[in-house]
């Protein structure tokens, strides 16, 4: 009788994963929001919007330690545009122009830019289940895979 109750209880659950992520995967507008980001130990967080032209764009809003230690906000200073060495690191556009592919249900056709070495690579990105979101940065066949957790602001 328990193992029909714990098989029916993981049936559930798989369904119910399964069902929101097919629900995201069929939502373009899925993927805007809030998330949460860890990178070694670095937390932050992204808000993803959506322009007028149906693409999206992910900017960072808040970073767990902002301050150098020379007490200032930290700065984008390895951004490659010289324009944008000056931005606040809680206000750095990460994800420029991604765009929802219907056929592979997920976003592509942008880059990703990672403000701790400078560089920009092409981006992916998709849901594993409804509040975690998989991000693959890639370059030269080269890549790094990331997770966002959806929060609730």
């Amino acid at each position: 009788m328990k193992s029909i109750i714990t098989t029916l209880l993981c049936l559930f659950a798989f369904v119910a994963t399964a069902q929101a992520q097919h629900s995201s995967n069929n939502n373009p507008d899925a993927i805007v929001g809030n998330y949460l980001t860890d990178r070694g130990g670095s937390k932050s967080k992204v808000r993803v919007t959506k322009n007028s032209d149906g693409t999206y764009d992910a900017q960072v809003y808040w970073v767990e330690n902002p301050y150098g230690k020379d007490g200032k906000k930290r700065k984008d200073e390895k951004n490659p545009d010289k324009a944008l060495r000056n931005v606040d690191v809680d206000q750095i556009v990460i994800v420029k122009g991604l765009q929802y592919d219907a056929k592979e249900k997920r976003w592509a056709g942008a880059k990703i830019y990672d403000p701790t070495k400078g560089i920009r690579v092409n981006a992916t990105a998709e849901f594993e289940t409804a509040d975690k979101l998989k991000l693959r940065g890639t370059i030269m066949g080269v890549g790094v895979t990331l997770y966002w957790t959806r929060i609730k602001e």
